[in-house]
């Protein structure tokens, strides 16, 4: 059965003092990851890393971008996703030597993960959290438990096979004065959640994935969020970047290799520009 995926569902428990997101994902995933060789450990990082920061996007109220990045002393040097409030996605693992090693540890070694966000108004955001948990899921909570103060449960599905990913959240909502339902709530929510499977997370469409999770409780279900995979990349971009070159080191490139070349480090798109292109940037007297 061919299911919607590449999309956020997010929702509140009526009774209960907890909210949910359920997010899954696999052309977005498949752009991400295509044209890069990967290994599957890598492939599985990325894909945990973009299913981690849809989510974080969503739990969010602003708009703005948010960039998710880890890195360490590993053989994976860094792995970054950057994504906005509409769930556009990009992302890049930097890998520094082979490796066939799975799992954050063997992959990113001693590290940090590092989350910026760039609200559209306001000042940037920054918060940083060592890598001391086994899994990014729980450094990601942890992440909450630390600079929110939000008891945050994360699970994340990887199928390397299918080419898909997903993963699901629960989160406290501190809104009201018994504090200890609140605990027993989010607890209680987080035994029936652990239950998900990773076939049904792949082959069910959300509402059927909900209403087999959380039948004896009141969900409220709100629009399904569609997300993308969307590269930043473009010639504007590069030829903003080659005006800032001296107009002899460009006409010493140009005599060499015939054109300027850029390459997107994300999507691998091939910019080259020859001296037609570039005539505006060529004189000594350029603005």
């Amino acid at each position: 059965m061919n299911q919607p995926f590449d999309v956020l569902n997010r929702y509140l428990f009526d009774d209960l003092h907890a909210r949910g997101e359920l997010v899954q994902l696999s052309k977005s995933y498949q752009q991400i990851i295509a044209n890069h060789d990967y290994s599957e450990g890598v492939r599985q990082l990325l894909g945990e890393l973009l299913t981690a920061t849809c989510l974080l996007t969503a739990t969010l109220k602003i708009e703005g971008e948010i960039t998710v990045q880890l890195q360490g002393d590993g053989p994976v040097g860094y792995a970054v996703i950057n994504g906005d409030h509409q769930q556009k996605m990009r992302g890049i693992a930097r890998v520094t030597e082979v490796t066939e090693a799975y799992g954050l540890k063997a992959l990113i070694g001693k590290g940090n993960m590092v989350i910026t966000i760039r609200p559209k108004q306001g000042e940037p955001y920054q918060g940083v959290v060592a890598l001391e948990k086994e899994t990014l899921a729980d450094c990601l909570a942890h992440y909450f438990e630390v600079s929110e103060q939000i008891p945050t449960k994360i699970w994340l599905f990887h199928d390397d096979e299918k080419q898909m990913v997903a993963g699901s959240l629960i989160q406290l909502l501190p809104d009201g004065d018994d504090k200890e339902q609140q605990v027993s709530d989010f607890e209680h929510l987080c035994q029936i959640t652990n239950t998900i499977k990773a076939d049904e997370i792949f082959t069910l469409d959300a509402q059927t994935i909900l209403y087999r999770l959380y039948h004896q409780e009141k969900v409220m279900l709100f629009d399904p969020q569609a997300v993308t995979y969307q590269c930043s990349c473009s010639a504007e971009k590069c030829l903003s970047a080659i005006s800032q070159i001296e107009p002899s080191e460009l006409k010493s490139i140009l005599a060499e290799q015939g054109n300027v070349s850029m390459t997107c480090d994300y999507c691998l798109t091939d910019y080259r520009f020859d001296e037609n292109d570039l005539v505006v940037f060529l004189s000594d007297k350029k603005h």
